[in-house]
């Protein structure tokens, strides 16, 4: 399922997936494969994701029913 949270979040701090990738250490292909529903990071690839972005976990990756 892809993150439109995680991608309107950095999109809404003017950041692209390169600038989030070096802040939180990984890769820009990372970041893309996270928002493409590709990848599911580890918690503390999350946590850190959260912190740059000051959002929290539901936030960005808690999926709610539909």
């Amino acid at each position: 399922m892809k993150n439109l949270r995680l991608k309107a979040a950095r999109a809404g701090l003017d950041m692209s997936q390169d600038d989030l990738a070096k802040a939180v250490g990984v890769s820009r292909q990372t970041i893309s494969s996270i928002e493409k529903g590709d990848y599911n990071p580890t918690i503390n690839l999350c946590i850190n994701i959260c912190k740059v972005l000051n959002k929290t976990l539901d936030d960005l990756f808690w999926e709610t029913e539909a």
